[in-house]
């Protein structure tokens, strides 16, 4: 298990993250993530937007696990489940995408809590080069959050992805890690307690 950064701000406000911490989905966490991906606040923003069966949630589990350029992870704070990060086509250096999601109970703020832990985990321990993300034009959610991660926009997929019967563009997202570096330690040394 990984702790996060120590700290992070929010416009007159700093948040500690040091009781954040990363770590693998196990076997055990299948239900609970089941019913987070389910959950229609959650499913209504996703690529795929069906309520997936208990089988689908099994048989992805399963190819997963046997992937090793993949990462399924449970972003925690006190011990308590609060969100879910995936990396895909993993290797030291390399360029990588990402798909996140919060519990539906989730407090708000927990998007960038989630962020913050994760990325670290990815440019730090994953050693990767370039963290990609995608949001839906209507998802205005994950474009904000993206750009408060430091992530720049690098293309539009026009009409790309169809829900309910209307196609709609996505918006193509990257952070490279010295960017991420950069950010991260001026956070730190501007907000850290004296």
């Amino acid at each position: 298990m990984e702790k996060g950064l120590a700290w992070f701000c929010k416009p007159g406000r700093i948040f500690m993250l040091e009781l954040c911490s990363i770590r693998s989905v196990t076997h055990d966490d299948l239900p609970m993530l089941f019913s987070w991906r389910n959950h229609p606040d959650v499913r209504r923003f996703m690529f795929t937007q069906h309520e997936i069966s208990p089988h689908e949630h099994l048989n992805w589990y399963a190819k997963s696990c046997q992937d090793p350029s993949r990462r399924l992870l449970i972003v925690q704070e006190q011990q308590i489940p609060f969100g879910f990060v995936q990396f895909d086509h993993l290797s030291t250096g390399a360029v990588c995408d990402w798909g996140f999601y919060t519990a539906p109970q989730a407090p708000k703020g927990s998007g960038k809590k989630l962020g913050y832990v994760a990325l670290n985990h990815a440019f730090s321990s994953l050693q990767l080069h370039k963290v990609c993300g995608q949001a839906i034009v209507s998802n205005k959610a994950s474009q904000g959050l993206h750009q408060s991660l430091g992530f720049q926009q690098e293309g539009l997929l026009r009409d790309q992805h169809h829900v309910d019967g209307i196609y709609q563009s996505v918006i193509c997202y990257g952070l490279l890690a010295h960017e991420w570096h950069a950010q991260s330690t001026d956070k730190e040394n501007t907000h850290a307690p004296h």
